[in-house]
């Protein structure tokens, strides 16, 4: 995995959100949030499971749960131990498939100085998670470069006939635009 520290980063911003009833595979897109003057911003897919869908979903809509769920649960016991979530890397893809780290502030012993951790994640809960937190969202600039997907027709496969929309129903599809 490359070494955060020797990365260029962009920071980017979650635009779209494409939720499909029967399939495990969900979507988000992620583009940069400040293209290059003059320039179209750049922007990726990555395919995500239900539960992180779901929760990013819940994020956008603001839909309150009765109890907390597995995400909610890791940001309360992240700021339970004096953490903060600085923000989500997307640092690698391997295989076809994308690899993040969360990075964290936490006091030092002394309690006065903090230090950034970071820890390994998937993408889509380190998202999740920087969502909850109005925290920065980054990809590296070489991997996004090689993923980027803002030059092609379209970023999606194609679909059947029951998850076609007409423009003017874009929720029938559960996809939202951002």
């Amino acid at each position: 995995m490359p070494t955060p520290e020797i990365q260029s980063y962009v920071d980017l911003r979650l635009v779209r959100v494409v939720l499909r009833e029967h399939s495990d595979q969900q979507w988000i897109f992620l583009e940069e949030s400040e293209p290059a003057e003059g320039s179209a911003p750049r922007g990726f897919p990555i395919v995500i499971g239900s539960g992180e869908a779901g929760e990013i979903h819940r994020l956008l809509t603001d839909i309150d749960t009765p109890r907390p769920l597995t995400h909610q649960l890791a940001a309360q016991a992240i700021g339970a131990l004096g953490s903060r979530i600085l923000g989500a890397d997307i640092i690698d893809l391997r295989a076809n498939t994308f690899y993040a780290r969360l990075r964290l502030s936490r006091p030092t012993d002394e309690g006065s100085e903090v230090e950034e951790i970071t820890l390994d994640a998937r993408p889509s809960d380190a998202v999740a998670l920087a969502l909850r937190h109005g925290a920065q969202i980054r990809v590296t600039e070489s991997l996004l470069e090689q993923v980027r997907t803002d030059n092609a027709t379209d970023a999606l496969p194609p679909t059947s006939e029951e998850e076609t929309s007409d423009e003017d129903e874009p929720d029938s599809t559960g996809e939202a635009d951002l």
